[in-house]
């Protein structure tokens, strides 16, 4: 049986709501936790808990969690509860190729240099510090990171907003890995690889990186949710 959330992990966030806050803002919370890997697949959401951690009403929160079902992060059960949303292998097949579609076209279109890479330049370099620390679940996070700064060289918030919740719902389908260091580590040398190639303004070089390294962790998960359905 998985385990509630634990309100200490939204101990901090409770300050990041101003007196005006909203349910987005609420959303917007959550669903960073969940990208941020603290909330796994078939965890229940405690309507008290959460709401006096943040110090939001019953019914804000209930906004929040329709939004986020809405987003496929969350799913009402009814006389149960909200949940953790638990992932398909469709869902996840789904989920890469809209990332096909949105990181690989990113990188074709950037058109002429230099590209602002700050922000996946310090994605990287924190992959590589929570990889030091044996920190697995952060080298994930950082990985998401990257992704999202990838998306960011498109200057497009429409694109920014969509694959928020991509890369969130993506971050359930990490769950599933038994092993997040095999399965995480690799990559971290693979977005350094994706960064010099962008440095360097070689976006066909790029986009076929990207394309490959997508296949691969597209495999890698099917695999694992598949067997996963054939032992249940």
């Amino acid at each position: 049986m998985a385990a509630e959330l634990d309100p200490a992990v939204l101990a901090g966030d409770r300050a990041l709501l101003e007196r005006s806050s909203t349910a987005d803002r609420v959303a917007d919370i959550l669903r960073a936790r969940i990208a941020e890997g603290f909330l796994s697949p078939g965890t229940k959401l405690s309507e008290d808990a959460i709401g006096t951690a943040l110090g939001v009403s019953r019914n804000t929160l209930r906004e929040a969690f329709r939004l986020l079902t809405h987003e496929k992060l969350l799913v009402h059960e009814l006389n149960r509860g909200v949940f953790v949303r638990v992932l398909t292998v469709q869902d996840v097949v789904d989920i890469y190729r809209v990332r096909r579609l949105v990181e690989c076209s990113v990188v074709r279109h950037l058109g002429a240099p230099p590209y602002d890479l700050a922000n996946a330049e310090a994605a990287v370099e924190e992959g590589e510090r929570t990889a030091g620390d044996g920190d697995w679940r952060g080298l994930g996070t950082a990985d998401i990171h990257f992704h999202h700064a990838v998306v960011d060289l498109a200057h497009s918030r429409r694109l920014t907003e969509l694959m928020t919740g991509v890369l969130a719902e993506l971050r359930l389908a990490f769950h599933a890995m038994d092993n997040p260091r095999e399965f995480h580590e690799p990559y971290l040398g693979r977005n350094r690889e994706l960064l010099t190639v962008l440095r360097a303004a070689d976006l066909v070089k790029a986009e076929l990186l990207l394309t490959s390294y997508l296949d691969d962790a597209e495999r890698q998960l099917v695999r694992r949710y598949s067997e996963t359905i054939a032992l249940t």
